[in-house]
């Protein structure tokens, strides 16, 4: 069998930023420090994190009053901000500046008197701060039924922003759909899905025309995973999502030339190589990375770890 890997894959720039940020926060202000969800959805990352002492919790009481405290880079609820400087704790904020930037114009439309919709997957965390970042009324819609129940009456401005992470072709119908039913809406059309997920879709796209079977690895909690399994199974190619090598399967092989291999933006590039190693047990021999985008994009660091950098 041969193997080619897509490229561009794995880790994008606001997933590095967010842990750089708590990696540095260990080194300059020393353990324990206090993590507002996981940081990125990955297992592993959160689990090595978690041994150099970074603790992880879902409810901002559960920190101790005055803790350094990180936000995690789907970001917050306003509620969440407020709570955390009622207790004193001293924040670092490793929001991913594309979920930022969705939360702004959130806010600038719900100021405007716009009703808003949020396109994503409730219960998602980006998509809960994306929700409690804005005063006004909001709704969270995943599917073109949920659109048709939509109780907003005919005439409100209603104004649209997406998550970040999601399927482009199911982000497109589901923008339609609002235009269809509410002809004056607005929006930043696909523009707030954030150009690392792009770019991974596309990848995917040019993957699946060379292989029967596409492993993708990242973690299941992982949105923007399950969105490249998804990408290529809706292209006619088998697809599983795997966290790690021992997942694989070799029944998955039969009568497979060629597999391709992915990652999620929260992927660390030593799980794709640990795939790889397993692939070649099971019989791979060339493996072969496709042409693809090299991604440059770097985001800051929050002003209190620049000096750290």
């Amino acid at each position: 069998m041969e193997a080619l890997l897509a490229q561009p894959r794995g880790f994008c720039a606001g997933v590095a930023r967010a842990i750089e940020i708590a990696e540095r926060a260990l080194a300059t202000y020393g353990a324990p420090v206090y993590v507002f969800h996981e940081i990125v959805h990955n297992k592993h990352v959160v689990d090595d994190l978690a041994g150099r002492g970074a603790v992880f919790v879902d409810d901002i009481d559960a920190v101790p009053r005055g803790a350094l405290t990180i936000f995690s880079a789907h970001g917050v609820a306003t509620a969440i901000v407020d709570r955390a400087r009622e207790r004193g704790l001293r924040v670092i904020d490793a929001t991913c500046p594309l979920v930022t930037k969705v939360h702004l114009q959130a806010q600038r439309f719900s100021q405007r008197g716009h009703v808003i919709v949020v396109i994503g997957h409730a219960g998602h965390e980006e998509v809960e701060g994306t929700r409690g970042s804005v005063g006004g009324e909001v709704h969270v819609v995943g599917s073109v039924e949920q659109i048709a129940a939509l109780p907003i009456r005919a005439g409100t401005p209603v104004a649209y922003v997406t998550q970040t992470t999601l399927s482009i072709d199911d982000t497109r119908v589901l923008i339609e759909a609002l235009e269809a039913r509410y002809p004056d809406i607005v929006g930043p059309g696909l523009d707030d899905i954030c150009y690392a997920t792009l770019n991974r879709q596309r990848a995917v796209r040019s993957l699946v025309k060379h292989v029967d079977l596409v492993l993708v690895v990242g973690s299941r909690n992982s949105s923007n995973a399950n969105r490249l399994q998804e990408v290529a199974a809706d292209h006619g190619v088998p697809a599983r999502l795997l966290e790690t090598a021992d997942e694989i399967d070799p029944a998955w092989f039969a009568g497979v030339r060629r597999i391709g291999v992915t990652a999620g933006a929260s992927t660390p590039e030593h799980l794709v190589q640990g795939v790889m190693s397993r692939l070649r047990e099971f019989g791979v021999g060339q493996v072969r990375e496709l042409p693809g985008l090299a991604e440059t994009t770097r985001f800051r660091l929050p002003e209190m770890l620049r000096a750290s950098a």
